[in-house]
């Protein structure tokens, strides 16, 4: 039994009918992370706790009482939460597109 390439000994009515033009239904794993309303969602109480870290001062003695430390811990929980519901939503969904071969 020899192997052959495909397209190499088959017949000219077989090769055209294999370089014509076809649309082939595909899917991606999920959609673009900066298109979803999470990603939105995200980046603006991620700005907010940057923000109230910045601004917040307590007691009459000037005490920050939302310290640098703190700011830091609720953006690294805040982006591990993202980062998970990230995954889960890849997880289980698809988006769908056509691929012109």
């Amino acid at each position: 039994m020899s192997a052959t390439s495909p397209g190499v000994d088959q017949p000219r009515a077989n090769r055209a009918y294999n370089d014509r033009p076809v649309a082939v239904p595909r899917s991606t794993e999920t959609k673009a992370s900066f298109k979803t309303t999470e990603f939105f969602a995200y980046i603006a109480v991620l700005v907010g706790i940057f923000v109230a870290g910045a601004v917040t001062k307590a007691g009459s003695n000037g005490n920050d009482v939302f310290r640098a430390h703190q700011v830091w811990l609720y953006a690294t929980i805040l982006t591990i939460g993202y980062m998970i519901s990230r995954g889960l939503a890849k997880a289980g969904s698809r988006e769908r597109y056509t691929d012109e071969r």
